[in-house]
């Protein structure tokens, strides 16, 4: 039975915030899968703050997504129809197919998801990427040892809401920052031992009085005025954890760099960037470490799901930068 697919195709490098000029919604007809191939269909597509990274043609992590390629996303959905020895019609699996609504995969990068475990979001979510991005990012660069004071960004956001929870668990003392009384009451829900309202301004006296001993850890995922912040109350031997600069990824010229960084001098502090995919060798570890803290109810994997199919990824997008989920936000295709 002849299919069609529609999907978003990249149409041109946004200066600053994306707009309609930047994207294309185009439908193609979908192929059967040949010899070693299965085709998938989408039904949650992830959206993150690294996307905005992946349109501008710079020098990364990875190559820069090419004009009139289909968009780069991580998604899950299930398999109807396969060629594959080891992938079969019904599987329910993750991989970074695209934004689309249908994809031909030969496997390489693909995960299958065991819904007994958790839903299909929380595979996207607490125990995908950001789950793996909060669990590395904190016990690997951060370093938190139980006691430690750690400061989150964007604590009501997919990585930062793991991230917060992780370091509770583990016997931390924890500090989320988040925009709006909504957010801040949610990670107090949560259990945080203090919260930062960002909106209020002043980030500098707020940290500092959330953390008067100073902060251990602090994991990055704004950059800016709250990194300065950061870095002006740090405890010694700090670990700063740089996963993202949220706040600064529409920028049309180029932020700033962070004032106080002599603070790493005076202190003994380091400051680390990372990129999740370095500890894929290691996912499972983080897996089945976040599966029982969801198990145990130590911690609350949260998604926010938005509706409308492909064609309303442009605007799902910019929710991101305009603060509109708690926790993981997603895209229902």
């Amino acid at each position: 039975m002849s299919r069609t697919s529609q999907e978003i195709r990249l149409a041109a490098r946004p200066q600053g915030r994306p707009d309609a000029s930047t994207w294309q919604l185009a439908t193609t007809e979908v192929a059967e899968p040949g010899p070693g191939e299965f085709l998938v269909q989408l039904q949650q597509i992830s959206l993150d703050p690294a996307m905005r990274g992946w349109l501008n043609d710079v020098r990364s992590y990875l190559p820069p997504v090419q004009i009139g390629a289909v968009m780069r996303a991580f998604g899950a959905g299930t398999v109807i129809a396969s060629q594959h020895d080891d992938f079969a019609v019904g599987d329910v699996v993750s991989g970074t197919f695209g934004v689309r609504e249908y994809a031909i995969s030969d496997g390489r990068g693909v995960s299958r998801l065991d819904l007994d475990v958790a839903p299909m979001s929380t595979w996207l979510g607490a125990l995908g990427m950001p789950g793996m991005t909060a669990w590395f990012g904190l016990e690997d660069v951060g370093r938190a040892q139980p006691g430690d004071t750690v400061l989150v960004s964007a604590a009501a956001g997919a990585v930062g809401s793991t991230v917060a929870q992780l370091a509770k668990a583990k016997g931390c003392r924890v500090i989320g920052v988040a925009g709006g009384p909504d957010k801040v009451a949610w990670l107090r829900e949560l259990g945080l031992d203090e919260v930062i309202d960002r909106r209020e301004g002043d980030l500098l006296r707020q940290v500092r009085r959330a953390a008067p001993d100073g902060v251990d850890v602090y994991f990055d995922n704004v950059g800016g005025e709250l990194l300065d912040a950061a870095l002006a109350n740090l405890a010694h031997g700090a670990r700063i954890a740089i996963c993202g600069a949220i706040s600064t990824y529409n920028d049309e010229t180029l932020a700033e760099g962070p004032r106080r960084y002599m603070a790493l001098l005076v202190f003994r502090a380091s400051m680390q960037g990372f990129v999740v995919m370095d500890y894929e060798d290691r996912y499972a570890e983080a897996i089945a470490g976040i599966s029982e803290l969801i198990r145990d109810g130590r911690l609350v994997a949260t998604e926010t799901i938005l509706e409308g199919g492909v064609a309303a990824f442009p605007d799902a997008l910019l929710g991101l930068f305009d603060g509109v989920n708690t926790g993981k936000l997603l895209l229902k295709v």
